[in-house]
């Protein structure tokens, strides 16, 4: 028996599983004929597009539906190299399953790869809440700026 890792049995797709899990229901609604499921992590830490296939695989996604694309460490690179894999499988036209937040850098970089781009977006943030709470910092505050900075900083450099 060959080792397996700690992140075959265990995949952490961390706040990406929303992704997965909607791209698999929009896939078993037969909106899609195949997934592709896109890197953008660093494999020395991280396996994203095989974390995502196995959970595909769990959420009964047939393995023949799902494409790997494995190289990209950005959202620039994401485009470019799924639009090579689509342009391949003859699809000029994509469901974008991503983060809210996200999705106008996202769209923006596929569509200037030539892909006609049909938005679904997923973790919308909606804060409700008293008055009187917004006058006083969350610790979730830090992590939601972390990742506001991040998408400004993508979008200034282009990735």
């Amino acid at each position: 028996m060959s080792p397996v890792s700690i992140g075959e049995l265990y995949p952490n797709l961390e706040s990406g599983a929303d992704r997965v899990w909607h791209a698999a229901r929009l896939f078993n609604a037969s909106k899609a004929p195949l997934v592709l499921l896109t890197g953008g992590s660093d494999p020395s830490h991280s396996a994203a597009s095989e974390a995502m296939r196995q959970f595909m695989r769990d959420l009964r996604v047939p393995g023949q539906a799902l494409v790997l694309e494995s190289r990209s460490r950005n959202t620039s690179q994401n485009a470019e190299y799924s639009a090579e894999i689509l342009t391949e499988q003859g699809v000029n036209r994509i469901l974008l399953v991503t983060f809210a937040y996200h999705m106008p850098r996202a769209k923006a970089l596929f569509e200037a790869q030539g892909l006609e781009v049909i938005l679904v977006a997923t973790d919308h943030e909606v804060l409700s809440r008293p008055l009187w709470r917004s006058l006083l910092p969350e610790t979730s505050a830090l992590d939601g700026s972390s990742r506001v900075i991040k998408e400004i900083v993508g979008r200034l450099v282009g990735h």
